[in-house]
This record gives C-alpha cells, structure tokens and sequence, in this order.
C-alpha cells in the first residue's frame, strides 16, 4: 500500500518546515516565504511597512491545493508576493478562531466565501481585501494573482488613506455582528417553522435540501427523525429515509472503502468532491443509528457498521484517537483513487463477475465521470447504486440475500486492489473537536448496536483527549500531532468532549462520564460565556485578541458550540435534576433567538435542543445491580425503543450506587422493589408506578411516546 507522505520535508524555503501542521507543511518548499501566524510576522510587517498576505486553508482542501500549485509554487507570482507582503499561512482546522473571524469579513465584503481564504490586512490585521481562490491570471471576470499584487502594493504605496477607510468600514460591521442584541425568548412554535422551511427545500427527487452542490446535513436529518418522534408527522421520517437511502446509494458514498465524501457536486448524490472529513463520519453515524431506531431500515444499520469499519480501520491513530481528514486528491488528481475504469474491472475479475459488477454498481466503458475542466466523460466511473438492493436483486434473478453476499465478495477484492494505488493525503493531526464528535456517535451506536468494541473506542479516543490534550493548569487543548499538544482549546472542544461524556455515560452507566460532563460543563461556562448578552464565545477569555470575539450559533458543515451546549444543559438537567441547567439552556435560546427565529431550518441543532427542552420530556431510573439479569432485562427494553428525548439513569443499590446518588440528588429515591430491579418511568414531572417486568416497562414506554403534540 502506497501513501502520499503527510510527514514534514527535511528543509524548507521558508519559514514553515517546524509546524506539525501537515497543510502548513505542504507548504514549507514553496518559494513564497510564509510565516506561521504569530508575532515574529507581525512585527516584521510593521518594521517593514508591508501589508500582510493570509492565506487560510486545509490539508484536504482541493482547490488551495490548485491555487498553490498555480501560483504559491510558481517562482514569479511568489516573487511579487515576497516584495509585496510579509506572506502568512494558516490552517484553519487547527485556528478556527482566525478563520471565523476573517471568513466574516470575506463573507461580508464579497457575499460569499470558502477556502481557500485570501484576505490582505495592514500589519495591525485589519483587513482591507478579501477573496478565495485567486488563479494565477486573471480569466472570466476573476483578477488573477499577476494583476491583483501589483495592484494592491500601488494603492499601499499611494492611498494609504483609502485603505483606512475601507478598514474602518469593515471593523464597524464586525463589531454591530459582535454586538447583536439577545432576541428575547425563543418561542417553541420556531420548531415547527423550522420543519416547515426544510420541507420547502426538499429534493422529492432524489433527497436532501436545495440543489447542487448538496451536502448531506446530517443535524437536519436528526432534527427531522426527532420532530417525527415528537410530533407524529410522518413527511419528517418519510424526508429523512428518501435521503438516507438515496445517499446510501449514491457516489457520494464510498462504495469499495466505505464512509461518505464531502459533499455532491450535483444534485443526484453521483459525484462527490472526494475529501473524507471525520466530522462527517460522526454526524452521519449519529444520523443513521437514529434513522435505524426510527424506521429499522436495514440499509441504516449496514451503513452504520461501514462508516465505523472505515473509521477504525483508517483514521484511528495506534493510540486511538482519531484522524481528522483524507485528501481529495491523489497524484495530482481529484477523486483519481477512487475511480474506475471498465477495462479495469474487466481485467480483475472474471467475465460473469465483471458484468455483474458493471450492472450493480453502473459501470460502463464511456464512464459517469465528467473532467471538471474539460466537461467531458473521462472513461472512468464512481462506484453507485441506482435502486436498492431489493430491486437490484430483482433484476438479476437473485434474492436480495444473494444478491448482497456476491457483491461483498467483489467489494472486498475491489478493496484489496485498490489498496495498492496510491493513496490521498491522510491529515493525521487529532483535534478534541472532532474527536468529541466521533465519540459520542461511537458510544451511541455501540449502546444501540450491542457492539462493545465501538464504545471502547470511544473510550480510548476520549481518554486520549483528556489524558494527552492537556496543560499542566488542565486546560484542554485543541489539537495534537507528532507526540506535540498546542494551541489552547475553543468551546467546540469543551462542548463536543462534553457531548461524548453524557453519550458514554448512556451506554456504560459509568457515573464517572457524568462527573466529567459536568466538570467540563463548569469549565465552558467559566471561559466562555458572555455575562453582558448571554451566550458562548468562541475563544476563551485568555485566548489570544482577534479583531472581535465572535459568538456563533449557525449549524453548518458542524453543529454549533451554542447549540450543542443547549443540548448538553437540557440532558444534565434530566440527568442529574438539578433545573439550574434548564435554566442555562434557556439563557442561550434567548441569546440567539433573534437570528435563529428568522431562519430556524439554519439551526436545526438548536432546534433539536429547543424541542428536547421543551418536551414532553420522559425520564427512565432503572435500580438494580449492574450486571444482573433483572437489570440487563430492563435495560435492553429501554434500549429496543426510539427514545430521543429521553434520560435514562442507572442506580445500583448499596454503595455501588453512592457516586450517582451524589450526582443525581432525586436518585436517592429509587430503589429496587421485592429485590428486584425495578423501573422508574416519570412523564412531564409525572411518575407511574415502578415495575419489575420488561414487558410492562415496554408498555409503558409506549404510552408515553404514543401522546406526540405539535411544538405550538
């Protein structure tokens, strides 16, 4: 097996071979003489009297891979750029805090942005022009690199006054962002807009939202299953089983390897940009095993079980923390290690087979691959479905069963061979971020799935987070790499560790992880939150100054740290009751309910939390002895069950029971009944009789989720 080296280059040309970032280090040979982010740029800047050039990307990202192979490796563009500018470089993976608050100033100059990020600033980095990608000559109304710098150095030399102006401007519109008002309260009838919107930009066609690009929104497709499961609408489940198959099915899935790409170019779900993200791993994990419950589509858990044997086998570190990303590229190509030829497949495997392989997975000689440049067929095909296995089984004479088995054979010879090329780029930093995420889906599929292994898992990557990603204050910190911890931890970092904890917890009933879920809670609301106007910052208040100190709550790519802490304090105050949680929830839905109000389908992990915290809410106490039938029984009840918005909390009798007792005050209450476990089921702060038999619980658990109520 071939890999594209992540490592760092012996020698660089400039100021980046020591990062341990590996997309800082694809450009430590470059001619242009980069800096990283820090002082030493900045004060260079200023005694030299040069604007500065940021230039913010990623690893896997395809299109700064092009803009530095056009421009960043070419010897007279990186000329001007070197007499123009002191030129530095960020990876915004590992500083979110500069990307948000420059990807803001793109958005606000230009209406639109992406990576990679341009932006031109004065040494004291205040921006004054921001773009993505820039070619290296101007075409198609786009100013190329060659046009653009001397441009720029005249207007420095000559109207410095001008680019004060335009940098006072753009101050002043962060700022009033900075400065928004709290929306009052956030109504719970936002929940049903909410539904309402994604509904309007529905794909009947072939799922998912809106038109191309599509991405696969997995905390929409949550949303949705849970506004089922509350409401009864059963359009909200139909949504999210029409996309989930379709997606399934689709190129934007890694038929050989397994896990999702990206995102699809077109609105088919066909042709991906082929970057591999762990957060996306982690969402859709979350997304499925949800759907699974929901529907108990099978399609769900077989994808399930792909997208974790992926993310164990290739982004799982020997210690067990995870990776944070695979390229797009390989050899210089997009999506060239996952594409096909006919001839190919013609070659390794036998006639019959080969056929089939063509019919089941649409393989043809002419290819589905269109050259993003050229517009034309490129002979090569994406692996893709386009019916189910069902159907497919259907067309050629075999069961579904059948039809399964042999295309699993020829999958995992497809796989062998393919492990021969030469891989893309594995970004192999770990980030507490994402790995939080990753965990907290492992832990609640291997709770839904019985698969022990997946918690562990869990485990191992969260522990190596709070074990190694540490200061000595024990201060987490946002990203490893090369045996080296650094850069000091944002609210995704605490709030997703924080996640994982309260997901380990329901699995394990360990009450060690709702220790550390509050203790990590304690520590976000110490070091973020706004005092003035409510709300989480993104930095801490001794992380470094930036331009402003953003707050964000829109649920993109990720969902928000807001929304998922919202999420976090409605399960803690179910947990542990201790209401000063709802009350801390609540706090964030006023902070932001003006923005999320206008545009609640942007939001949906909000709306998600805003709908647990609303109810009905449902509280299972399960008392018996860990590890007894009785109480196993009881449990796996509980767990055979769709129970979204539910806290399930276990309390062993005698003193094995002491710590949670300490943690959840209520719990004192429980015991079991005639010696054996006994279950506890309260429904909006009103609580039935304990029973001892599984199938009563389950009776009961019906009853409870049979009264759904719209959100108004």
């Amino acid at each position: 097996m071939t890999h594209a080296s992540s490592t760092e280059p012996t020698s660089g040309k400039n100021h980046l071979s020591d990062s341990k970032s590996p997309y800082l280090l694809q450009h430590a040979d470059n001619p242009v003489d980069w800096y990283p982010w820090g002082e030493e740029a900045f004060a260079k800047a200023k005694k030299e009297g040069k604007p500065i050039f940021l230039s913010i990307g990623y690893a896997t990202c395809h299109w700064c891979h092009v803009m530095e192979h056009e421009s960043f490796e070419d010897e007279t563009v990186a000329k001007l750029m070197n007499e123009a500018f002191i030129n530095i470089k960020v990876d915004r993976e590992e500083r979110p805090d500069i990307d948000q608050v420059y990807m803001s100033v793109c958005q606000m100059l230009t209406g639109g942005g992406g990576w990679p990020l341009t932006i031109i600033m004065t040494p004291d980095k205040e921006p004054f022009y921001a773009a993505t990608y820039i070619p290296k000559e101007s075409r198609f109304g786009r100013i190329g690199m060659v046009d653009l710098i001397p441009r720029v150095r005249q207007l420095w030399d000559s109207d410095r006054d001008k680019i004060s102006a335009t940098s006072r401007q753009i101050l002043a519109g962060l700022e009033k962002m900075d400065t928004r008002s709290a929306g009052g309260s956030l109504e719970p009838k936002v929940v049903d807009d909410a539904f309402t919107q994604l509904a309007g930009r529905y794909d009947a066609t072939h799922g998912g939202f809106g038109s191309a690009p599509k991405f696969p929104s997995p905390q929409n497709l949550i949303f949705l299953t849970r506004y089922w499961s509350r409401t009864g609408n059963t359009s909200a489940l139909q949504m999210v089983n029409h996309t989930l198959e379709q997606m399934r099915q689709g190129g934007v899935y890694d038929q050989i390897g397994f896990g999702f790409h990206r995102y699809s170019t077109d609105a088919e779900w066909l042709v991906p940009h082929f970057e591999k993200m762990l957060y996306d791993q982690a969402m859709l994990t979350m997304a499925y095993t949800e759907a699974w419950l929901a529907t108990r589509n099978p399609v769900f858990e077989r994808t399930v079980h792909e997208i974790v044997t992926y993310v164990l086998r290739d982004m799982t570190s020997p210690e067990g923390a995870f990776y944070s990303a695979e390229d797009a590229d390989s050899e210089g190509e997009e999506g060239l290690f996952y594409l096909w030829s006919l001839a190919e497949i013609e070659e390794i495997l036998s006639k019959d087979d080969a056929a089939f392989a063509a019919e089941a997975w649409n393989l043809s000689a002419e290819g589905n691959y269109t050259d993003e440049v050229k517009g034309s067929r490129t002979g090569l095909n994406i692996p893709n479905h386009t019916q189910s296995s069902t159907a497919a089984g259907g067309t050629l004479n075999m069961t579904e069963k059948e039809f399964e088995q042999r295309l699993q054979l020829l999958r995992a010879r497809l796989f062998d061979i393919r492990e021969n090329r030469v891989h893309p780029l594995k970004d192999d930093k770990v980030l507490a971020d994402w790995n939080g995420l990753m965990a907290a889906a492992l832990a609640a599929a291997g709770r839904v799935f019985y698969e022990p292994e997946w918690i562990r898992a869990a485990e191992r990557a969260t522990g190596f987070v709070l074990d190694e990603m540490r200061t000595n204050k024990s201060r987490m910190l946002h990203r490893y790499r090369d045996g080296d911890a650094s850069i000091p931890a944002f609210l995704d970092d605490y709030v997703f560790m924080t996640t994982a904890m309260l997901e380990l917890y329901e699995a394990t009933f360990d009450p060690k992880y709702l220790e550390r879920a509050l203790e990590l809670q304690q520590q976000t609301l110490a070091l973020f939150w706004d005092n003035a106007r409510g709300g989480f910052f993104f930095t801490a208040a001794d992380n470094e100054e930036l331009l402003v100190r953003q707050k964000e709550v829109y649920d993109g790519a990720i969902p928000s740290g807001n929304s998922m802490a919202a999420d976090n304090f409605v399960r803690l105050a179910r947990l542990t009751g201790d209401s000063e949680h709802l009350k801390e929830a609540d706090h964030i839905f006023a902070a932001f309910a003006g923005e999320a109000g206008r545009l609640p389908s942007a939001h949906c992990q909000l709306m998600s939390a805003l709908q647990r915290g609303v109810g009905p809410s449902l509280e299972v106490v399960i008392a018996g002895d860990r590890g007894a039938a009785d109480t196993a029984a009881l449990i796996a009840t509980v767990r055979e069950m769709y129970l979204p918005h539910a806290a399930v909390l276990l309390v062993p009798s005698g003193p094995s029971g002491t710590a949670i007792r300490k943690l959840a005050l209520f719990a004192k209450a429980y015991e079991p009944v005639k010696g054996k476990a006994a279950a506890y089921v309260c429904q909006d702060f009103t609580c039935q009789l304990p029973t001892t038999d599984p199938g009563k619980l389950a009776t009961l658990l019906k009853e409870a989720i049979s009264k759904p109520k719209s959100s108004s």
